[in-house]
Formats: structure tokens, C-alpha cells, sequence
């Protein structure tokens, strides 16, 4: 499943990134990638499409828990991820390379039973 971000501030939609889910239908799991432009950063536009992606993972596709895998050194990537409803959930051990150097990849999940706020999805007629 991959959905395209669009800045709406200004006059047009702009295109400005892309959110995949990666689903595993045998147990109701998806990898959660997401791509954003860099001018898009910085704007809130990563977290909010990440909450929407994970309503309609939990709420439309039924799943039960959706993971991510991010580098460590990307703290404001972790922090939108958190503010989405993603959470720690382990490491994977200089896995990773940030600026030439290696690093750890963190591991993140969010839940089906955890997730809050109402639903934006509404029920067809």
C-alpha cells in the first residue's frame, strides 16, 4: 500500500512524499516506510501522514501491529514516529550508517490496541 503526501498550505497540493506499508497478511503485520522531501521537513507533514497511514492500517486493513526501522542519530524522524504512536521496540546494533559513520537502527512498533484519538476513516453508506 503506498499513499503520496501532499503539502496543502499553499494555493495548489503539492506533492511532497510518499508512506508505504509493506503488509505480511498471514499475521497482520506491515513494515512502515516513509519518504518526504527535504524543503517538506520540519513541517509536521511526516507525523501527520504517518497517523493517517496507521489508521488505515488499524481501522480499514484490520492489522495488529505496524514496525519501522529508523537510524538512531535521526532524532527528529524518532520523534514524529513517537508523536504518531510509534514506540521503541529494540535495535539492531550498527546496522546502519549516518554521515559516513555506522550507527544503530532502531526498531519501532505501534499497536492496534494502542493506538488513540478517533478515527478519521468514515464508514461507507
Amino acid at each position: 500500500m503506498r499513499f503520496t503526501i501532499y503539502d496543502l498550505t499553499g494555493e495548489t497540493p503539492v506533492p511532497v512524499g510518499v508512506t508505504t506499508m509493506l503488509p505480511d497478511p498471514a499475521v497482520r503485520t506491515a513494515e512502515y516506510i516513509v519518504m518526504l522531501a527535504p524543503e517538506a521537513r520540519g513541517k509536521g507533514l511526516g507525523t501527520a501522514a504517518t497517523r493517517l497511514t496507521l489508521d488505515y492500517a488499524f481501522h480499514v486493513t484490520n492489522l495488529r501491529m505496524v514496525w519501522l526501522k529508523v537510524l538512531a542519530p535521526n532524532k527528529p524522524g524518532i520523534r514524529a514516529y513517537e508523536k504518531a504512536g510509534f514506540r521503541a521496540a529494540g535495535a539492531l546494533r550498527e546496522a546502519g550508517y549516518w554521515l559516513g559513520q555506522s550507527c544503530d537502527e532502531l526498531i519501532m512498533d505501534a499497536l492496534a490496541s494502542e493506538f488513540t484519538g478517533p478515527s478519521v476513516i468514515t464508514p461507507l453508506r
